[in-house]
Order: C-alpha cells, then sequence, then structure tokens
C-alpha cells in the first residue's frame, strides 16, 4: 500500500499529523507493506526567507483575530504535541520561507538521509524556535541530521531540486489539495488535517481492504485551521 503525504515543515498540524501517522502504523498489521513518500507543500511562497517578531502576533494581525484566541490555538496544539510525544514551543516559533528547506529533504532522499534530516530540521523549527528560511541555520541543521556541509550548501547556491519542490507543489494542485496535511492512501482515498491516530488506522484498514478496487476520490476539509492557520499561511 502507497501513502503520499504533502506538508509543509512550518506547520505545526503537519508536524503532529507526522506523528499521529507513526503511531498509527505501528498498530496496523500490515506496515511492513506500506510505503509513505513525502511531498512538499509551501503554504507561503512569498513569505521572506526570515520572519522577525512574534509569529502569533503575526498570525492575529493576519486573521483579524484576538491575540487572547490565538495564544489559546497554540497552547491547544501544544496539548495535542504532548499527547504523541512531541515538544511545541510555539512561543519561540520563528515564521518564514520554507523552499530551502524543502530542497534539502529532497537532497537527503538523494543520500539515503531523509528521515534523520527531517528529524532534525523539523525538531529545529518546532522545539527549538530556529529559522530554517535562514542558510546558515538550515545548514547546520541538515549537517547535524547527517549531511555533509559541502554538499548542502553547494545545493544551496544552486538550482538543484527547485524542481522537484515545484513538481510536489503542482502534483498537489492538479488533485485538489489546498490544505496541509493531506494523506492521499493508495491514489485512491485523500484525509486531510492531523487527524487522529485512531481515525488514520482506520483509513489504513478501510484503504487496505479497499484494495483491487477502482480508484474514487474521496475527502476531507481541513482538520487544523478554522479561525486562522496557526502557521501564519
Amino acid at each position: 500500500m502507497r501513502i503520499d503525504v504533502w506538508s509543509d515543515l512550518v506547520c505545526p498540524f503537519c508536524h503532529i499529523g507526522r506523528r499521529r501517522l507513526e503511531l498509527a502504523l505501528e498498530q496496523f498489521e500490515h506496515a511492513d507493506e506500506v510505503e509513505v513518500t513525502w511531498h512538499s507543500y509551501e503554504l507561503d511562497r512569498s513569505a521572506p526567507p526570515v520572519v522577525e517578531g512574534s509569529n502569533v502576533d503575526r498570525i492575529a494581525a493576519k486573521y483579524g483575530r484576538p491575540r487572547e484566541e490565538m495564544v489559546a490555538q497554540h497552547e491547544a496544539m501544544a496539548a495535542d504535541a504532548a499527547e504523541v510525544g512531541l515538544d511545541f514551543q510555539w512561543d519561540k516559533v520563528a515564521g518564514g520561507n520554507s523552499f530551502d528547506a524543502h530542497r534539502v529533504l529532497h537532497l537527503a532522499r538523494a543520500r539515503g538521509l531523509e528521515k534523520p534530516v527531517t528529524d532534525r530540521v523539523m525538531r529545529g523549527w518546532y522545539t527549538e524556535g530556529e529559522a530554517i528560511g535562514d542558510t546558515d541555520t538550515l545548514v547546520r541543521l541538515a549537517v547535524e541530521g547527517g549531511l555533509g556541509e559541502k554538499d548542502v550548501r553547494e545545493m544551496l547556491g544552486s538550482d538543484a531540486y527547485g524542481y522537484d519542490v515545484r513538481a510536489d507543489e503542482a502534483t498537489a494542485n492538479q488533485i485538489g489539495i489546498t490544505g496541509v496535511p493531506t494523506f492521499v492512501l493508495d491514489q485512491k482515498f485523500a484525509v486531510t488535517g492531523a487527524q487522529p491516530v485512531d481515525g488514520l488506522l482506520r483509513a489504513l484498514e478501510l484503504t487496505w481492504e479497499d484494495r483491487g478496487n477502482a480508484p474514487e476520490q474521496r475527502g476531507g476539509g481541513c482538520g487544523g485551521c478554522e479561525g486562522g492557520c496557526a502557521c501564519g499561511a
């Protein structure tokens, strides 16, 4: 069974969704026959490399929502994250562009280091308040994840893997993905949002049972962005 996931590195719901998928797969009887492929998605292509100031203040201003409401939303996300073993330090989050970070992940995949590099970059943004749109910061995190510094700097100084990021985003546009995380199971069923572990497990089971049937399109709304996306897009 194949699972394609579109996500953005600067989306807290994507971090929670990724972890919940991992936990669902741990309970799934046929997990050893599942292949998960991660795809790039940028919630804000126009963002500068690094956005200064409070992320919560920026989101509240963008959507015209009270700051207290946005703080409460982030605190709720932090609680959800803690339930699955993640540490979301929302008050440290640095806004910015994720394009180069996505390129780094494509490089890591080509080197067989996708998971450790992804884990390191995501933890840097999600927990440590690292600005992953800053080149030197991104290089350091990628090296700590296992990549060679020369490889990373040479890649970032070129156009390499930019096409791969844009191809992922073009595919998302073609199949109607407008929010992340989006999980596409066996190229037939779409589950959107940071769904509960039990919900993802049930989706895996239903998709497994449905193998061999003709594809059809199913989907759902975003599970995380009511009242303004917490990632600021």
